[in-house]
């Protein structure tokens, strides 16, 4: 079955255009040989498995074997992690363009890429904001048309984009959004338990059930009850523990751990994940059909690189956010030049990164280098807030020494700003309450009494 509004579904790195191109794929060879299929939508899935929008009958093909991904003026194709590869006009290729007439190969399947003559418009949002996520960008305006439809409904949406680009907020804002608003919002981060303290987290579980299990408790599906959970790092979740969820999202039944009664659940299920979790699937790491009943919606978040007209709107919201921002260094943080510093950047920690670049700058009180947020220049930074740094060391070990002493100094003024409150001060700095503990631990800070 094919994605659920997958004609509203954005390509990779698209960035600036509101059409596509239509394309035909035609067998040639092989078991697709006589076949054609016609799309007219920007992301176009090929596989065995019954969630592509091409599925093949090929027992050569991978479940999940590679992607399209076309816009109004270039198509590319993506191999997922395929077993025996993906070739365009003879080269075995991971990531290509495609021109009209390419041949793809595909297990024992080939495959011609016709590009169709008319262009097809995409869904775009008349708003530049959904919930609490800004961006005027065509990019994120695509992404507000699927959360639109997809928050008046209870379907599971799956989302998916790199660290850093707002997946926790944007699902918090879904269920801002949706009839379930006034019911609870829980978030479970899959990456930051062990498996063993997952389950319970999860589903809850007896007195008794283990060691240290002293009274009953209930897990986050039964927290949420009504409302919506947050599955963050979903591809972290280990495979003994994926049926168990399958069960929840056919049943909308739970089970302690050391239980023996099922309990009904009401809850809507969004779930994030930094992979592409088709890769996963080929590589025996995730259940296809776990990732079917995830992947009702799928959504792509654009990484801040894909979309970097939206900084100016994206700095101006962070600063409006920020109690450390008085009237001089926003001034100074929102000017041209230093916005335009700002869009030349290539952002490998997106939205999160940016956040951070901005906080340290309010928190020592003047622009910082962009590149170089824990080296302020040693003219301008008090004695206080500069940070030694060793010459003798090379180039590459001095910086990330250098980022790691100013991050265990902005994670003890965090604390101290917020008076040891982590929920406040992880809503604060734009994480997770679960990484702030991981970052606390990595530095052996402990919270005040």
């Amino acid at each position: 079955m094919p994605s659920i509004l997958a004609t509203q579904t954005l390509p990779h790195g698209a960035t600036g255009w509101d059409r596509v191109q239509g394309f035909t794929i035609v067998g040639v060879e092989g078991p697709a040989a006589g076949q054609t299929w016609e799309s007219a939508v920007g992301r176009f899935s090929m596989g065995t498995h019954q969630s592509n929008d091409l599925v093949l009958v090929d027992p050569m093909a991978s479940r999940f074997h590679c992607e399209l991904y076309v816009d109004a003026s270039s198509a590319r194709i993506a191999d997922l992690g395929s077993k025996n590869g993906t070739a365009v006009d003879g080269v075995r290729v991971r990531d290509a363009y495609l021109k009209h007439g390419s041949r793809i190969k595909l297990g024992q399947s080939l495959l011609s890429f016709q590009l169709g003559g008319q262009t097809h418009p995409i869904g775009l949002s008349p708003r530049a904001e959904f919930g609490t996520v800004v961006g005027r960008s065509i990019a994120m305006r695509a992404m507000f048309d699927v959360l639109e439809h997809a928050a008046r409904s209870d379907a599971t949406i799956l989302l998916e984009g790199e660290t850093g680009t707002g997946k926790g907020i944007i699902a918090e804002s879904v269920h801002d959004l949706s009839p379930r608003k006034d019911k609870p919002f829980c978030v479970v981060d899959c990456a930051a338990l062990p498996a063993n303290l997952l389950e319970s987290e999860l589903f809850g579980h007896e007195r008794g059930a283990f060691t240290g299990a002293v009274i009953r408790r209930d897990g986050a599906f039964q927290a949420a009850d009504g409302g919506t959970i947050f599955l963050d790092e979903i591809g972290e979740l280990p495979l003994d523990l994926q049926p168990k969820l399958l069960r929840v999202l056919e049943e909308r039944q739970i089970r302690r751990v050391g239980g023996n009664t099922q309990q009904n659940v009401d809850v809507r299920v969004i779930a994030a994940t930094n992979r592409d979790l088709r890769t996963e699937v080929n590589e025996g790491r995730f259940r296809s059909d776990l990732y079917f009943r995830l992947a009702l919606i799928r959504v792509k978040v654009p990484a801040l690189r894909e979309h970097l007209e939206d900084i100016p709107l994206l700095v101006e919201r962070l600063l409006g956010a920020s109690r450390n921002a008085s009237p001089e260094i926003a001034a100074s943080l929102t000017s041209p030049d230093f916005i335009a510093t700002l869009q030349r950047g290539n952002w490998p920690g997106n939205v999160r990164e940016l956040r951070n670049h901005l906080e340290s700058c309010l928190v020592l009180r003047q622009v910082l280098p962009f590149g170089s947020p824990s080296e302020p220049p040693p003219t301008q930074a008090s004695p206080s807030n500069s940070t030694a740094v060793d010459a003798g060391l090379p180039y590459h070990q001095a910086r990330m020494q250098s980022q790691v002493a100013w991050e265990a100094q902005y994670l003890r003024a965090l604390l101290n700003r917020h008076d040891d409150n982590v929920d406040r001060a992880a809503q604060a700095a734009g994480i997770s309450r679960a990484y702030l503990y991981r970052l606390l631990s990595r530095h052996g800070i402990r919270r005040g009494p």
